[in-house]
């Protein structure tokens, strides 16, 4: 696959069109929007030109790599394309257009992936004559730094269309992983508990957490202390932005049929209402202004420990229950939370750190304290209890 096209000249779709260019195919990356484009190339020449200060590739890569890009507001650029990735807004009727169109000006042998995060494969490639042609590939922001790939299969997608994606992925020197056509995929599904858990850990007050910044900044502590996380939950959905992880925290609840394991919170809800969007608004549960003081957490061991303990075995519950619904292979739910959100560990092998026994004690005394559904014990971890076996990786 030498010509590579690219819908949408985004955050996703600019990195996504440096990484085919640094491998050396061509790409045309296509946006309606000339102010789009010239941000995208304005934004990978300061990019390029930093990678060369760093020594990191040679002025001739770098020469290479701008070459093998065009900036076009055509989409009949496509036409050439052996593989077309989408890269824009969330909204299936709008990806169902794009592929439509794409359809009636690529060859038949034309790949066409799609970037989304957490839509329906299937449902996207239901619009195409030929869906078999179709399939999930989807990159994690910054794409040309993570390495983590999500190749997902609908029904409808020829094998060997997947075997050469993948393939694709491995020369491009990107991580792939298989994931099955569920919402969330792999990351956006088994990481929901990170932000929900604490979410919730917050809103009861949970060992007396004070209802202000200094509760985020207790949690946020919890996780990165005893859990040795990059980042805490609260840092993180700043970092991503509250509306924006709301919304997959809404999607993915409705898309699972409103199983209370998904729910969003109501605190990120007011918080993305109110335009506390996090770093890029200049507050969100922190204040990014100019002068604002940080916050110091309580850094109580004993309750920093247990709100860890509790995030990460609803981490692990959601982790096993992937892998009991086939989602993934266990190698690759691992592989996929720490190459694609750098968790410092993969889940189901902090599982066997932890013990199976410890993992579905810590789930039945949740659920035996709140009664909820939400706290329900993954029959993973009930099955290798019962077996006295652990997951194999």
């Amino acid at each position: 696959m030498r010509t590579i096209g690219i819908i949408g000249a985004g955050t996703m779709g600019s990195g996504i069109a440096q990484i085919a260019a640094t491998a050396n195919s061509t790409v045309y990356i296509f946006d309606k929007q000339t102010e789009a484009l010239s941000k995208s190339k304005e934004k990978l020449e300061k990019i390029l030109t930093r990678l060369v200060e760093k020594k990191r590739i040679s002025e001739e890569k770098k020469s290479s790599i701008t070459s093998l890009i065009t900036y076009t507001t055509s989409i009949d650029d496509m036409a050439s394309a052996d593989l077309v990735v989408e890269a824009i807004i969330e909204n299936i009727n709008v990806k169902k257009e794009v592929f439509t169109q794409l359809e009636n000006l690529v060859s038949e042998k034309c790949i066409l992936a799609s970037n989304t995060s957490s839509l329906s494969i299937a449902s996207i490639a239901s619009c195409l004559k030929k869906p078999e042609r179709c399939l999930g590939l989807h990159f994690f922001n910054p794409a040309p730094l993570m390495p983590l790939v999500e190749v997902i299969p609908a029904v409808q997608t020829n094998p060997e269309v997947f075997e050469l994606v993948y393939q694709l992925m491995l020369d491009w020197k990107k991580v792939p992983v298989k994931a099955k056509d569920t919402p969330g995929f792999i990351v956006n599904r088994v990481a929901r508990p990170f932000y929900g858990e604490s979410l919730r850990i917050y809103e009861e007050s949970y060992g007396g957490l004070p209802q202000n910044t200094q509760g985020f900044a207790t949690i946020d502590w919890a996780l990165k202390h005893f859990g040795k996380f990059k980042m805490g939950p609260f840092q993180l959905m700043d970092f991503i932005g509250n509306d924006v992880n709301y919304t997959v925290t809404e999607t993915v609840f409705k898309a699972f049929y409103f199983d209370p394991r998904y729910k969003p919170s109501f605190t990120q809800k007011r918080h993305a209402e109110a335009g506390y969007l996090g770093k890029k608004s200049g507050r969100g549960f922190y204040d990014y202004t100019e002068g604002a003081t940080s916050v110091e957490p309580l850094k109580d061991e004993k309750l920093g420990e247990a709100i860890f303990n509790r995030v990460l075995v609803m981490l692990i519950n959601e982790a096993a229950d992937a892998l009991f619904l086939n989602i993934a292979t266990a190698k690759d739910i691992d592989l996929a939370m720490t190459k694609g959100v750098n968790y410092p560990k993969g889940l189901l092998a902090w599982a066997n750190e932890k013990g199976i026994n410890w993992c579905v004690e810590q789930m039945d005394a949740l659920y035996n304290m709140y009664k909820e559904d939400r706290y329900r014990c993954s029959p993973m971890l009930r099955q290798l209890q019962a077996q006295s076996k652990q997951f194999q990786l």
